[in-house]
């Protein structure tokens, strides 16, 4: 078990460890946000977090985002290293509103887990692979 410590700039409702249902944590929109369709903007989530040595944290849009608030996380997805964990490193969402919406204070628009940094890997320069083809990207299902 690792600890995660979190510091909170508004009164959103914390963080909570949803136990055997989901290793994603749920992240709120720390105030009212308005955007206009094709509008750009980075929405405070209201926390910083000091992640433990050695984890990364990944930030996606929960799965119902796009349907509720017409966004969509402008960098497909986000990655936080355990440097980025100053008193003022607040977390946000990068969104591009694909319709005129309203994100209300509290709203869950996002989640991130922790992943341990990658191994040291080693790459190595082949002319073939010994793996059976599958029939390229898209071809899953068509048989």
């Amino acid at each position: 078990m690792v600890e995660i410590k979190v510091k909170y700039f508004t009164d959103i409702d914390e963080i909570i460890n949803i136990e055997n249902k989901s290793d994603w944590y749920d992240l709120r929109a720390s105030e009212d946000v308005e955007l206009k369709a094709g509008e750009f903007k980075l929405i405070p989530l209201g926390i910083a977090v000091e992640l433990p040595k050695g984890y990364e944290a990944i930030v996606a849009p929960r799965s119902s985002t796009f349907k509720n608030y017409g966004i969509i996380q402008a960098n497909s997805i986000g990655i936080i290293d355990e440097s980025y964990c100053g008193d003022n490193d607040m977390w946000r969402f990068p969104a591009l509103a694909m319709r005129d919406t309203v994100i209300k204070k509290n709203d869950r628009i996002c989640q991130f887990r922790l992943l341990s940094h990658q191994p040291e890997n080693v790459i190595t320069k082949v002319t073939h692979l010994t793996g059976k083809d599958r029939g390229g990207i898209g071809s899953t299902g068509t048989k």
